[in-house]
């Protein structure tokens, strides 16, 4: 179904919104540590119209999915439960929301890591901004779409990836505090771009392990006597907790450290550096990489320009980012798909999702 169809015309409004792909501080933004994405040049795009028949209607292309549930009821799970929570989040800030018809597309790939959920709570919330013409700002969206997120599709997520769909572009870095939502650009190191490429493996037990994870990691910023991992600055003071909690402390911490030091202004060599520090310490200490991603973060640091590689989001799947000389990205990505294909196991395909395939360009423009 095409959106013409699906209206009876043209909308009444629409936005669009990135995903992300993160380049230091993973999983610490739970901890209220810092963070370091970027927004993906993909997007998700969400249109909307006023409803004629009392009901609301979520459309997805990509699911080729159709939701109807009446103005006072509830969607069912799936990805009607994130649109739905972004309006009734809005409603309970005291703006009347009617009854929509909503549709939305994407070409990110979901189940990639990159963060399509948040894209979508952006998206929706900017076509609703744009409908209604309410004045709430790029980091409330960010926190309505996380708690969106929590609250009607009950993942436990830290506010990273909406506050890289809201307010990040695909060209520069945004630096994020999750405690304070201080936030600014920071530009890539010079002469240099990213690689990101999806391993083909969906992310799977990434829901139980994250929220495993956030335990452990709660538990021992109790036994540290500290509000969040975030306020411990001394690798060292990690060292006597007990297992697992050591391990997943000392990355987190680890991880607050590098992004800290990234946002000084190093150069790509120790940028990359710093990257691939990120990726064995998700590897070993915080146990949530696999041998895919492993492989194809080799396979990518194996290539002629390429100055470092590491997993990227949550883990148990998904996709590997990497920064390289520009003047290296086109060749590397192509050259590290080529053996990872090569190294993986059952036929797995993988894809470049950055740089962005000649077929698959675009305009892309988030508003």
């Amino acid at each position: 179904m095409n959106a013409e169809l699906f209206f009876g015309g043209a909308p009444e409004a629409s936005a669009s919104a990135p995903g992300r792909v993160n380049l230091l501080g993973e999983h610490t933004d739970y901890n209220d540590g810092y963070m370091l994405p970027v927004a993906t040049p993909q997007c998700t795009q969400v249109a909307l119209s006023r409803s004629n028949d009392g009901h609301f209607h979520f459309y997805s292309t990509t699911l080729d999915s159709h939701v109807t549930f009446a103005h006072d009821g509830s969607a069912p799970a799936g990805f009607g439960s994130y649109i739905e929570g972004c309006i009734r989040l809005v409603q309970a800030r005291g703006v009347e929301v009617p009854p929509l018809r909503v549709f939305c597309q994407t070409n990110l790939a979901v189940g990639s890591g990159l963060s399509s959920s948040a894209a979508l709570e952006v998206a929706t919330l900017r076509a609703l901004r744009n409908l209604l013409g309410f004045d709430f700002d790029d980091v409330v969206l960010a926190q309505i779409a996380q708690r969106a997120e929590i609250e009607f599709a009950h993942v436990h997520c830290g506010i990273m990836d909406q506050m890289a769909s809201s307010l990040a572009d695909p060209d520069t870095m945004l630096f994020i505090d999750a405690r304070t939502l201080e936030h600014r650009l920071v530009p890539l190191p010079a002469g240099t771009s990213l690689i990101v490429i999806d391993t083909g493996v969906a992310r799977k037990l990434a829901g139980s392990k994250y929220n495993e994870r956030r335990s452990e990691c709660q538990e021992a910023a109790r036994l540290l006597g500290v509000k969040a991992l975030r306020d411990v600055t001394d690798l060292d003071a990690v060292e006597a907790l007990p297992e697992p909690m050591r391990r997943r402390a000392r990355h987190v911490v680890s991880d607050d450290l590098r992004v800290l030091e990234a946002i000084e202004g190093i150069d790509g060599v120790r940028f990359g550096e710093l990257m691939n520090q990120c990726h064995f310490s998700l590897r070993d200490d915080y146990e949530v990489s696999i041998p895919e991603l492993d492989v194809l973060a080799q396979a990518l640091r194996d290539q002629e320009g390429v100055l470092g590689a590491r997993m990227t989001g949550a883990g148990f799947g998904g996709a590997c980012v990497a920064l390289c000389r520009t003047e290296f990205a086109d060749q590397a990505a192509t050259a590290a798909l080529a053996v990872y294909e090569q190294q993986s196991q059952d036929g797995i395909k993988g894809r470049i999702l950055i740089p962005v395939p000649s077929e698959e360009k675009g305009n892309h423009e988030y508003h």
